[in-house]
């Protein structure tokens, strides 16, 4: 009896033994849904206790009618940190055997503290996430408790993947993570880097520019380009600031070329017909009236209707009276009408009232 005794023991503690490995196991791969009893049989009593929970916790609420105030949600602070897992896994049945060692208790503030030290030490932040290689920007960020850092999803999605809660890069087992905002800060500070660096340095090329537009250089090729620069802005500012109206410019032309072909005209009416003889005696009996005794172009006198007084005397040269009643010596007007070679016979223009003539020369 005693040996069936001792063999039943020995049995009962591997069979013990042999469901707290199998449960332990079955934990540390998060396999809780598995059973050795049938699936659907586990599902319809959880159902049955949910239905029986549910019963016993309904209660008869009394509407008084008074309305009652609801408080929002509290609005959490963004750059709190806050542990994802602070009570710690309930014991297996083959930890509390001691067949295993029950998992680590929860970390205090100060060995958090040590571990992101040592995490900041390594540069975990600075570098991008280990699982996806991208940098941790404004993304959820997780510290573990063996002071690696990854993106959450990237973590959460590598323990759906692997099915066991193992550190990516260590290996290490159930380890405790803590949301931290070391990336987002650092990412924050880089933007406003950037920012500020791209401001400064539009501000230092505008003034350059300023610089480069109002003091001319020292190099002759560069000064000579400047000062070129300069002349065609000057130029384009003088033309910018004066009248460009095109139709109204033409107009002007054609206005001011009317007027010129209706004083040309005017002129050859004038002097187009030859003065009749009543015409010259009228401007012969008006040069009389002037009593002019000299001629305006050599300061000698005119010798109109007299001959030389004496043997010494100069020989007398012909008059010409023109049209405008002034009175000229002929070979002295001979010579100017040679010497203004602009003028064509008979435009010539009178030496004193700068008028049209026609002349007559005077007889003696």
């Amino acid at each position: 009896m005693l040996k069936y005794k001792g063999r039943s023991s020995k049995q009962e503690n591997l069979a013990v033994t042999a469901v707290a490995l199998q449960d332990h196991i079955l934990h540390d791969l998060q396999l809780r849904n598995l059973s050795l009893v049938d699936h659907s049989k586990t599902k319809v009593q959880k159902k049955e206790h949910k239905s029986k929970s549910l019963k016993r916790s309904a209660k008869a609420i009394v509407d008084t009618g008074l309305g009652k105030t609801t408080q929002g949600p509290e609005v959490q602070d963004p750059e709190e940190e806050y542990v994802l897992d602070p009570k710690p896994p309930p014991l297996t049945l083959a930890q509390k055997l001691g067949l295993f060692e029950p998992p680590p208790l929860p970390l205090s503030s100060d060995e958090w503290e040590k571990v992101k030290q040592r995490s900041v030490l390594q540069g975990d932040s600075v570098q991008p996430c280990p699982i996806c290689k991208e940098e941790f920007e404004l993304r959820p960020q997780v510290l573990l408790s063996c002071s690696h850092v990854f993106h959450r999803a990237c973590l959460q999605a590598f323990e759906k993947f692997t099915n066991k809660k193992t550190c990516p890069l260590c290996r290490r087992d159930q380890y405790q993570t803590r949301v931290i905002h070391d990336g987002a800060r650092l990412f924050k500070i880089k933007c406003a880097t950037r920012i500020q660096a791209s401001w400064r340095g539009h501000v230092v090329r505008k003034w350059y520019r300023e610089l480069r537009r109002t003091v001319p250089p020292t190099d002759a090729r560069l000064r000579r380009r400047f000062f070129e620069d300069k002349f065609t802005e000057i130029s384009h500012r003088m033309l910018c600031s004066y009248r460009t109206d095109i139709e109204e410019l033409f107009s002007e032309i054609d206005h001011c070329l009317a007027i010129n072909r209706s004083v040309l005209r005017q002129l050859e009416e004038k002097c187009g017909h030859e003065l009749a003889e009543e015409d010259w005696e009228k401007i012969q009996a008006q040069a009389l009236r002037r009593e002019t005794h000299e001629c305006p172009i050599c300061l000698t006198p005119l010798s109109v209707g007299s001959a030389p007084s004496g043997p010494c005397s100069p020989p007398s040269r012909e008059a010409v009276l023109l049209s405008c009643s002034h009175t000229f010596h002929h070979t002295c007007l001979l010579a100017l009408e040679e010497f203004s070679l602009g003028d064509g016979s008979p435009f010539h223009a009178c030496p004193l009232c700068r008028s049209r003539y026609q002349k007559k020369i005077l007889e003696c």
